[in-house]
């Protein structure tokens, strides 16, 4: 059982590094590049289509033990991730609705995993 939660802990790096790769490649969305080139061929971009494919290597390691009925719990934490750098690295804002829906995200991972 000790094992399982070791790969639950690289599931969740794994869904982390997901969280940031759409961060960085949010940031590269919003810039403007003077050529097509550019646009796709950018710290931003490739740094991010490398964190998500480090990701999905992590994913598939770690569900070889993780029960795939715990996989969609799992990826659910990408909101939480996404939300706290969209707020600290992109300064987004965010309304009540949302803090909610983060909220009954949380207890219903909490429920799951109790």
């Amino acid at each position: 059982m000790g094992d399982l939660w070791i790969y639950v802990g690289i599931y969740l790096c794994s869904v982390f590094l997901a969280s940031v790769s759409q961060t960085l490649l949010k940031m590269a969305a919003d810039k403007q590049y003077p050529t097509r080139k550019q646009e796709y061929l950018n710290k931003y971009v490739m740094t991010g289509y490398a964190l998500l494919f480090i990701s999905t290597l992590l994913t598939m390691t770690a569900l070889k033990k993780v029960p795939l009925s715990w996989g969609n719990v799992i990826e659910s934490a990408g909101y939480f991730f996404v939300f706290l750098m969209g707020y600290v690295v992109l300064k987004e804002r965010f309304s009540r609705r949302k803090i909610a829906g983060l909220c009954v995200i949380f207890i219903g991972m909490a429920v799951f995993f109790s």
